[in-house]
């Protein structure tokens, strides 16, 4: 009877936990919920965002929760590691590199419309810049770079292959599916609208999932409101 209890567990599927729920190379754009400064910040503080677009190819939905900490904090460098997605009540671990990083004045730009025509149209119509410099046409048009489709506008974002931008990557780890982008190009890659920041490691390399940030001593912030182009390389 033991045995052919043994042998009946051995057939179940693999608890959903012990899976990989979001694939390696996925994007997850965020928008910064806790303000980063380092004259306010301390070791293993908790790091919030909040994830503004449906990501394609997972369960993860837009509102969900990505958790983070503090890793070390000095006058002059803040490092952070994203640990985890959160939704549902459900806790999925991640380790992620920082593709793109952009101010809050970028993010509030980067939904304004591009063009005059456009402001006398419902939101869902406009035709906006994207952080990175591709525009977006709303209302049945593409993703664009100059002439170039390259995605399609999507509720609340935009859908794209990613490009390479040295040294950020296009596909990783065999993911070459579009991903979600909302505000950002498919190429967008490094810090916008933060002069006198500098990212001395985007956690592509060991310490893998380290993102570590420097800047002018004791003036070093990143605002809340911030807008992250996150990937995941690993759970």
């Amino acid at each position: 009877m033991k045995s052919a209890l043994l042998a009946l567990l051995c057939l179940l599927p693999v608890p959903l936990a012990a899976q990989t729920p979001i694939p390696a190379g996925t994007i997850l754009p965020a928008q910064l919920g806790t303000g980063l400064n380092a004259r306010k910040l301390h070791t293993d503080e908790t790091v919030r965002a909040r994830i503004m677009q449906n990501i394609p190819g997972t369960s993860v939905r837009r509102g969900a929760h990505v958790l983070g900490h503090v890793v070390s904090v000095t006058p002059d460098r803040i490092e952070i590691h994203f640990d985890a997605v959160t939704e549902h009540g459900r806790r999925i671990p991640i380790t992620a590199s920082l593709r793109a990083l952009a101010s809050m004045l970028e993010v509030d730009e980067a939904q304004i419309p591009e063009d005059a025509p456009s402001r006398g149209l419902p939101p869902e119509d406009w035709n906006t810049r994207q952080i990175g410099g591709e525009m977006v046409y709303r209302g049945g048009g593409p993703l664009a770079r100059g002439m170039e489709a390259v995605g399609e506008p999507t509720p609340y974002g935009a859908l794209g292959r990613l490009s390479a931008h040295p040294p950020c990557r296009a596909a990783v780890d065999g993911n070459d599916r579009p991903q979600a982008l909302w505000l950002f190009s498919t190429d967008a890659c490094g810090l916008y609208g933060y002069a006198g920041v500098d990212l001395e490691h985007a956690g592509r390399t060991a310490p893998s999932g380290t993102i570590r940030l420097s800047g002018a001593p004791n003036k070093l912030n990143i605002r809340s409101g911030s807008g992250l182009l996150l990937r995941v390389s690993g759970s």
